[in-house]
């Protein structure tokens, strides 16, 4: 099969479009040929800086394709079922080996493209905003990164559940799109001070709960911006700067500060995230959920790929299509 893969850590050229063997199938997994490939955060902070799991390495967390074989401990996939998957690594390929507790099935109703983008990005918008939250109707959440993809998730689902909804992004243009998902205020962090605007939009009392998935010098501004007894999560790096926070400023407001990773709620609570996800997956389906795709690249242009989504000019997610 053919994957876009790298022999060491470094900026997108290091990716290059070659033969590698087929995966194997484990007795409790299924083989699934890639149909489209969501790229995550995560797959830009592993290919920049990450330990090489193989050599030469396939780097990516999530991709949706069909079942091609399963094994024979697998019950609940088919040959030919329609499916999501994440995995540790391994999306950026023509097909990719999970276990098949690691699969959603994909509603009839929605296509290969978006439900690549779903379980990570919204699962992990959920824990944020009601797991590790805690958000409840009437309260102010102040949402990092608002056009990237757990971003405009969880305006979404917390618009939904009844929160006024601030978020931040990197120009007008994409704060005004955002208000078709729920965004109540919108600032743009190249030309503001998001904690004083956070204020200001809040009569000086701040956020009741941060979404940060930025880091960095961005996660003390958050703390900043949360109110008395705020709650901030922490849930990413995509500034790729060291979170080095001064946590004194958490005790006069009685402030909690949580970091969230979603694979371990995946590996250790999946009686609990698996339906999540699926209930998310038929959201997306019937209309409910808006999952926005910038641009699509071929899977021989991942490099290109994932140069665009470094530039900070994607609105919503950029795929790869094998």
């Amino acid at each position: 099969m053919k994957a876009a893969v790298y022999d060491q850590t470094g900026p997108p050229s290091v990716f290059r479009y070659t033969d590698v063997p087929d995966p194997a199938c484990a007795p409790d997994g299924v083989l699934i040929e890639v149909r489209a490939i969501s790229i995550e955060g995560g797959d830009l902070l592993h290919r920049a800086q990450g330990a090489l799991a193989t050599r030469p390495h396939i780097v990516g967390y999530q991709c949706a394709g069909v079942v091609l074989e399963i094994g024979p401990q697998v019950k609940d996939r088919q040959v030919g079922d329609r499916v999501v998957a994440v995995m540790t690594h391994g999306s950026h390929a023509q097909r990719v080996a999970v276990q098949a507790g690691a699969t959603w099935a994909l509603p009839e109703a929605l296509d290969f493209e978006r439900g690549a983008c779903v379980p990570i990005a919204v699962g992990t918008a959920d824990d944020c905003l009601f797991e590790f939250g805690r958000l409840q109707a009437g309260e102010t959440v102040l949402v990092q990164a608002g056009a990237g993809g757990v971003g405009m998730a969880a305006i979404q689902l917390a618009k939904r559940a009844g929160a006024s909804v601030i978020a931040t992004a990197s120009s007008a243009m994409k704060l005004e799109r955002l208000q078709a998902f729920g965004l109540d205020h919108g600032v743009d962090y190249s030309k503001l001070d998001f904690v004083a605007e956070t204020r200001r939009l809040t009569g000086g009392r701040g956020a009741d709960l941060v979404v940060d998935s930025v880091g960095g010098r961005t996660l003390q501004g958050s703390i900043d911006a949360a109110t008395y007894r705020g709650r901030i999560v922490t849930v990413g790096s995509a500034g790729r700067e060291a979170d080095r926070i001064d946590v004194s400023a958490l005790r006069p407001g009685n402030k909690s500060l949580t970091g969230i990773f979603f694979g371990a709620e995946l590996m250790l609570h999946t009686a609990r995230i698996k339906p999540m996800v699926q209930r998310h997956l038929e959201a997306v389906a019937k209309g409910e959920l808006a999952i926005v795709i910038d641009r699509s690249y071929p899977l021989a242009e991942a490099a290109a790929a994932h140069a665009y989504i470094e530039s900070r000019r994607a609105f919503g997610r950029v795929l790869l299509v094998p």
